[in-house]
């Protein structure tokens, strides 16, 4: 395809990342849309609050609308008639009751019939009642009576709501469900940058316009928002609806995307046990241009590790800070240096990190760098850089350090295993101890270093190249639009 007037229109569904925000998947993003200049790309952005600008820079090819969950909602097509008033109701109480019983077909159901009448515009109004607040309750408060009959008091999956569960749910579902009046683009084909809300919006779009889509997993959405939950205050009830609701709204991605290309063999076998069926599943690995990642002519003198992305509680980087400790143990002069900024919300855990740092008297051999202008030199700066994250897709900044010839000390998450190989040392998440003798094994041998850093940078020339992705891409949409054909 030679032009955008031949190339298939193509609406790209992303949340909290491009173009509002900078980080891994929003490199992928930008990457993917330069890269395919002959297709014209809409992206719907779903954020939490509505953002002023773009964080990124958009080439031509590419306009966007913001999708806010929360803040002013979309305008509602006038005053609500008793029949759609009715309609929206039913709806709810159709996708509520698959929340309660974990029925699959019956939540779709009930999300399909509010993406069609938030065609007309927001369901704000008409969700946001006390009427549906007592329907909540006595549906949620229905069902769990009837599953602990059924099975035993003690074995009840649905535990009995409080009022306030019931309201908080509510509330949360309203804003959940607030794309759904939004309009969805007119696209030949959807992409989904990740399963969750950017799913649903790739939803909205197949059911008011007809638009197949493929779906791209970097991480695995769901198993993030398990890790997530783990650390949240939310009561258990509460915190239980939330889960059966990204529970079943990713099942439901999987089950109608017409492709699911995730970013590592790893993601399959969440895809595959959530509904997406394995003929359509393709594994498409991150790609890099080696050229803007060339190998560093030479190491710094002292013995530095690099850490490279954003602040976040997945990167886990208490465990390398404790782990950096026991390595200066036996390496005084060794330096840790942290390359990334810190999105909006994380603040307190940067806070965190700073504090664990003071605690362990490092505060002269660890530096929190924040977001650097050429990320080139953030790897030059390391003779080894590290990624202690709990969860990955397939990460950038290992493959990106891997270009430059920087061995990787990196944990058994996602795809990283499928991207280091064998040229760099693989930890278990967490395992302070693993970490520590990992890096300190590196920086005491040289040889080992440099052979690995050579081993690195050929396996990315022949596995991780920017070109072979695109092409991918590039194959991908026509095949979305053929209804998977050829598969």
């Amino acid at each position: 395809m030679s032009s955008q007037s031949s190339a298939p229109r193509i609406a790209l569904y992303t949340e909290g990342t491009y173009p509002q925000a900078h980080g891994g998947v929003s490199v992928w993003v930008d990457q993917l849309v330069r890269g395919l200049r002959d297709h014209r790309f809409v992206v719907q952005a779903v954020s939490g609050l509505p953002f002023e600008r773009a964080a990124l820079e958009l080439p031509d090819n590419v306009s966007f609308t913001q999708v806010p969950l929360w803040g002013q909602p979309p305008p509602a097509p006038g005053r609500p008639d008793a029949a759609r008033r009715r309609a929206v109701e039913d709806a709810y109480a159709a996708l509520l009751d698959g929340l309660c019983t974990m029925d699959l077909d019956l939540f779709a159901t009930g999300l399909r019939a509010l993406s069609e009448l938030g065609q007309a515009g927001g369901l704000t109004a008409l969700l946001d009642t006390p009427r549906l607040a007592r329907l909540t309750l006595e549906r949620w408060s229905g069902h769990a009576a009837q599953q602990a009959a059924t099975r035993g008091r003690g074995d009840a999956r649905l535990p009995l709501p409080t009022v306030a569960d019931a309201l908080d749910a509510q509330l949360w579902l309203e804003h959940a469900l607030r794309p759904m009046g939004h309009p969805a683009p007119q696209a030949d084909v959807g992409h989904a940058v990740s399963n969750g809300f950017a799913g649903l919006l790739a939803l909205h779009g197949l059911w008011t316009h007809g638009a197949p889509f493929v779906l791209t997993e970097h991480g695995v959405y769901l198993r993030e928002r398990y890790m997530e939950f783990r650390r949240s205050t939310y009561r258990p009830g509460f915190k239980g609806m939330l889960l059966r609701f990204y529970r079943l709204l990713c099942s439901l991605v999987y089950r109608e995307a017409t492709l699911v290309l995730p970013g590592s063999h790893y993601n399959r076998r969440w895809e595959e046990r959530l509904g997406a069926h394995p003929d359509k599943i393709r594994c498409v690995y991150n790609g890099i241009d080696p050229n803007i990642f060339p190998p560093a002519e030479q190491e710094p003198d002292a013995s530095v590790v690099s850490w490279v992305g954003r602040i976040d509680p997945l990167k886990d980087i208490e465990t390398l800070i404790r782990a950096f400790d026991l390595v200066r143990r036996r390496n005084a002069g060794a330096q840790l240096r942290l390359f990334g900024g810190t999105p909006a919300g994380n603040e307190g855990y940067l806070y965190q990190c700073q504090s664990l740092t003071q605690q362990l008297n490092l505060t002269e051999h660890v530096t929190f760098e924040g977001r650097i202008d050429d990320i080139t030199d953030a790897y030059r700066a390391g003779q080894v850089v590290a990624l202690t994250s709990v969860s990955e897709g397939f990460p950038y900044t290992v493959i990106e350090a891997m270009a430059m010839g920087r061995p990787p000390v990196a944990t058994r998450v996602g795809g990283v295993p499928e991207a280091v190989g064998d040229a760099g040392l693989i930890v278990r998440p967490r395992d302070v101890m693993g970490v520590a003798s990992a890096l300190t094994r590196l920086l005491d041998d040289a040889p080992l270093r440099a052979r690995l850093g050579r081993a690195a940078r050929e396996r990315v020339m022949e596995l991780f190249t920017l070109d072979g992705c695109l092409d991918a891409y590039r194959r991908a949409y026509p095949l979305v639009l053929a209804g998977g054909n050829g598969l």
